[in-house]
């Protein structure tokens, strides 16, 4: 049985390649036979360059002959020979990208199976992603290699390639680490690299660079090139090691899908004494409101409560919508004979009396004063202050409304009424707490003893358009050409960013550029409170959640990011970064997940790298400023900046491009679009002009080789 060895990194261009073919040259010199397997499908060609062999045939077709004919595969027709030494057979993994789709994870033990009787060791160069293909790989390895080179950056991408690894349960004991270019000038020893990381460095690598050119260049690993190297002298050393010390390898084993145990969140509708849903709502001694329809409403409220018993009924009544119409339909003659009872003619009106019925069942039955602000398609924010100050935003603009309560307790109740079906609770225990409505409004709210002002509730409206870009264009937050650059950057898979202040309108523009995934990449949101609404079928939404009463259960977006290596997204696209799960972004958008997107609050786009350093630094990490800063310009490609405007208008004011390292310490970052603010007319509306500042991306030969068209005309600035 063949030994199988993975060699892995996170981070591109640590020698993965380079090391894969020679260790597989100095195995075969110690008359050992070997076949390197080339699964990294982000870089097809190099590995067979290096080992001097033209492949016709690949894994992607036996995987389709073990289907169809699997006692007629012959190993001969896929695997072709070295030239440099016959006990070193080479199989790739694609011979094209295309055709990475044809890698089926599941028939991966197939491919080993078929393999394995004609080798004594298996060399995977598996690439830089944590994928499907690559965990199936995984669990038919008996050592992992992970490659580090002496510096910040990847010594701490390999630290969070263990942690994952561990996450995922495979254990230490089956990894090891090869330190390439370990003599490089300006680098951290390797002392250092092995306090930081908790596994052992079994092989030291020198950086010779022009002898290993030299190799490359005719096509055969430099142990065969130059044999009495230093650094040829390095891999041989590995090699007796890996030979004489059975102890690196492991029993294959099948990894098992991690079963997330979740806590028993406590049951919705069971309330305790003096917490039902009817609380008492009169103060007749602390209220001195003299409004006699607003005294009028508290009585006939009170006496509802009580003819009902409605602090007794159990809250899956208001989940259930037909039981819930029950109640309210009896609920409504009650109302009307107690209105009747207590008004008399004092109600001529007979639309006032609907209106007042309808009124007092909100806050028996529903959500009080802000039933119809939820209704009113055009308010996106409703924010509670206390019983008589509730304020929305319209248009961009915030404006107090008539709307009260009857009293602060019934604010408090209305806050307990939405977040108890969920099972999540509020008191001078956990005064705070982040709920969702059924339609997926996100709440929050805070009471006493933090909130000084009465009970505060705030709910983001879960709109149910979904705007597209050229809605976007038609409310004026940016133009054709703006529109048209960003499609480019989401086809091309670049990694961006939106960046703007509260309500500035990132999600609607997260959104607005989701249009243009296309429809076969697998896609993964996450988010604090579900806001995203892509049109994309193949879309996986994941939702973090708060701790239960016990304070246990809870699963933040950095727990739900670790879960989502192992579903094999395409694109990762995380509703806001606001902590750790920033470091995890990063670490993804650099590590095969390219395409993938977040929001940031930010004031600016030069903003949004000081938030990253922020961020990161207060995660607890402890990494230079420089490290940070290199991870950010790697991983980012573009920002795109969002504000509200006095007027209330949403718009882009400006796309970036984060354009690499400017010194050791600064980031370059390029405006390609503004938003120029002339001034302000005298009904107040902002008064201005988008343009183009002249700079044209980086990598626009990038999109343009990729077959998407774009226009240099876009990058010409334009006058107002």
């Amino acid at each position: 049985m063949a030994k199988i060895i993975v060699i892995f990194s996170t981070k591109g261009g640590v020698g993965k390649t380079l090391i894969s073919a020679n260790l597989a040259a100095s195995l075969a010199k110690e008359g050992k036979r070997v076949c390197v397997v080339d699964l990294d499908t982000q870089v097809v060609g190099d590995m067979a360059h290096i080992l001097g062999v033209d492949p016709q045939a690949c894994m992607a077709d036996l995987i389709n002959f073990l289907k169809k004919q699997p006692q007629l595969t012959k190993k001969h027709d896929f695997v072709v020979k070295s030239k440099f030494n016959n006990n070193v057979d080479f199989l790739a993994g694609v011979l094209k990208p295309q055709q990475s789709g044809y890698l089926y994870p599941e028939k991966i033990p197939e491919v080993f199976a078929f393999l394995d009787k004609d080798y004594d060791y298996i060399v995977v160069d598996a690439g830089k992603s944590f994928s499907d293909l690559f965990l199936a790989t995984l669990n038919q390895a008996n050592l992992i290699l992970l490659i580090v080179t002496p510096d910040v950056l990847s010594v701490y991408q390999t630290k969070w390639a263990l942690d994952t690894l561990q996450f995922l349960n495979f254990p230490l004991s089956m990894i090891q680490l090869v330190l390439n270019r370990a003599e490089s000038l300006s680098s951290i020893s390797w002392q250092e690299i092995r306090v930081h990381l908790p596994v052992d460095i079994i092989a030291k690598i020198p950086s010779e660079g022009r002898l290993v050119n030299q190799a490359v260049n005719q096509g055969v690993p430099v142990v065969i090139d130059s044999p009495r190297s230093k650094i040829s002298a390095s891999f041989f050393e590995l090699t007796n090691s890996l030979i004489s010390n059975q102890s690196f390898f492991v029993e294959r084993r099948n990894i098992d899908e991690i079963k997330l145990k979740r806590e028993n969140a406590e049951k919705p509708g069971q309330f305790w004494e003096g917490q039902g849903l009817g609380g008492s709502v009169l103060d007749p001694d602390a209220n001195e409101d003299k409004d006699e329809i607003l005294i009028l409403k508290r009585r006939i409220h009170s006496r509802l409560l009580d003819s009902m018993n409605i602090k007794k009924i159990d809250l899956k009544v208001f989940s259930d919508h037909k039981k819930g119409d029950e109640l309210k339909k009896k609920a409504a003659v009650v109302v009307s004979n107690l209105l009747l009872e207590e008004a008399g003619s004092f109600i001529p009106s007979q639309d006032v009396r609907k209106k007042l019925i309808k009124e007092i069942l909100d806050e028996a039955l529903g959500l009080g004063a802000i039933e119809d602000l939820l209704a009113d398609p055009d308010v996106t924010d409703i924010m509670v202050n206390n019983k008589d100050e509730v304020y929305v935003e319209r248009f961009g603009k915030i404006a107090l409304t008539s709307k009260k309560f009857i009293s602060n307790d019934q604010v408090r109740t209305i806050i307990e009424r939405i977040i108890a079906p969920i099972g999540r609770r509020i008191d001078e225990s956990v005064p705070m707490v982040d709920a969702r409505l059924t339609d997926g409004s996100r709440v929050n709210a805070i009471i006493s003893p933090l909130s000084l002002t009465g009970p505060t509730l705030t709910i983001r409206k879960f709109r149910k358009e979904r705007y597209k870009t050229s809605d976007l264009i038609n409310f004026g937050a940016l133009t054709v050409s703006m529109a048209d650059f960003i499609k480019a950057c989401v086809l091309c898979r670049k990694n961006m960013i939106v960046s703007g202040g509260t309500g500035s309108g990132k999600t609607t523009v997260l959104n607005a550029l989701s249009e243009y995934i296309p429809e076969g990449e697998r896609i993964i949101t996450l988010e604090d409170a579900a806001e995203l609404k892509l049109n994309q079928r193949h879309w996986i939404r994941l939702e973090s959640r708060p701790p239960n009463i016990e304070g246990k259960g809870g699963l933040t977006i950095r727990d739900l990011f670790r879960n989502t290596l192992r579903m094999r997204p395409d694109r990762i696209i995380v509703g806001e970064c606001r902590g750790t799960e920033s470091l995890d972004m990063l670490q993804a958008m650099n590590t095969g997940h390219d395409g993938s997107m977040t929001t940031i609050h930010a004031n600016s786009t030069a903003d949004v790298l000081s938030r990253l350093d922020s961020m990161i630094l207060m995660s607890g990490i402890e990494l230079p400023a420089r490290a940070i800063r290199e991870m950010v310009s790697s991983a980012v490609d573009i920002i795109v900046h969002t504000a509200r405007l006095s007027d209330g208008s949403r718009k882009v004011l400006g796309i970036a491009e984060v354009a690499g390292m400017q010194d050791e310490l600064h980031i370059r970052l390029n405006d390609i679009f503004v938003f120029k603010q002339t001034g302000v007319d005298p009904q107040g509306k902002v008064l201005g002009y988008f343009t183009a500042t002249g700079y044209k991306p980086t990598f626009l030969d990038e999109i343009r080789v990729r077959g998407i068209s774009i226009s240099d005309d876009i990058f010409k600035p334009s006058l107002p």
